[in-house]
């Protein structure tokens, strides 16, 4: 990979970054440590352990991450809150400066990380990783899971995998017509879940590439014009656009925030048939965020 696939946009406002390899101009670098990057809310039941990764199964074009999170799903593991809790949850703001920014009303945001899978990992039915989140106050906290009330004053866009990898994103907007004929019109296939969110752009790409290997995801979050309908999101994987959604309502009002990360992950659904198969890890490193406008 290019390192420059963390922020694969020409023009920017501030950001910051807490890959060492990454040096541009109005980034700030940053270690990652909870502390720095404005961990809260994390998951009871999960934990987060800072390590150095094992090695990835290929070489890559800039040095892999010295330190990553890791997150451990047990045999048998799906969401945090089931009898085997696995992966990890919790929310970052990001750096003082960046969260303040988003605070005050940033409308247009790129946030990156990379991610490694261990090598032979098994995808069984599927499972969440870590995304994007905002919203009204604490109503943004609580835009998944299968919720349907307020849905107006919260968003949620995370990636998913599916089985043999495939890739999507699984999205928590505004329950309104024009959002529901947008994300179902993203190729190369779309779905409405009855009961939860939205699987947007399944099969757009496959989560292989990240089995023994790092790989950057970029989520860049555009909020539509209170009224209007022109919001937009964007995904990137290894610096290649492979889901994109616009003319998106994701507020209906000028107190609605993009918050930052919602770093979640885990196998499932919540039935048992999602459980991972066996132990598996998984490592995220080089989290990363610019401020558009």
């Amino acid at each position: 990979m290019e390192i420059s696939h963390l922020i694969p946009v020409d023009t920017f406002q501030s950001g910051f970054t807490a890959c060492p390899f990454l040096l541009l101009d109005k980034v700030d670098s940053v270690p990652l440590k909870d502390s720095e990057l404005g961990v809260h809310k994390v998951t009871s039941r999960t934990n987060h352990p800072l390590v150095v990764p094992p090695a990835a199964a290929d070489t890559v074009d800039w040095p892999a991450p010295s330190l990553a999170w890791e997150a451990f799903y047990p045999q048998g593991s799906i969401n945090p809150p089931a009898r085997i809790p696995g992966g990890f949850g919790f929310y970052l703001s990001g750096p003082p400066a960046f969260a303040a920014k988003l605070e005050s009303g940033a409308t247009h945001v790129v946030l990156s990380y990379r991610m490694m899978l261990q090598s032979g990992w098994e995808w069984v039915k599927g499972g969440k990783l870590p995304g994007v989140f905002g919203g009204e106050g604490d109503f943004s906290y609580a835009c998944a899971g299968g919720r349907q009330d307020s849905r107006c004053k919260c968003f949620n866009i995370r990636p998913m995998w599916r089985s043999k990898g495939l890739g999507e994103l699984y999205t928590y907007l505004p329950l309104t017509a024009n959002n529901r004929e947008r994300l179902l019109a993203v190729p190369p296939s779309s779905k409405e879940n009855s009961d939860y969110g939205f699987s947007v752009g399944r099969s757009a790409f496959k989560f292989d590439i990240a089995v023994g290997k790092w790989v950057s995801l970029s989520f860049r979050v555009k909020l539509n014009t209170v009224g209007a309908e022109d919001g937009e999101l964007e995904l990137w994987v290894e610096g290649k656009s492979v889901i994109k959604a616009v003319g998106l309502t994701l507020r209906d009002s000028e107190h609605s925030r993009i918050k930052g990360a919602h770093f979640q992950t885990f196998f499932g659904g919540h039935q048992d048939d999602w459980a991972s198969s066996k132990d598996q890890r998984a490592w995220f490193a080089d989290l990363s965020g610019v401020i558009i406008e």
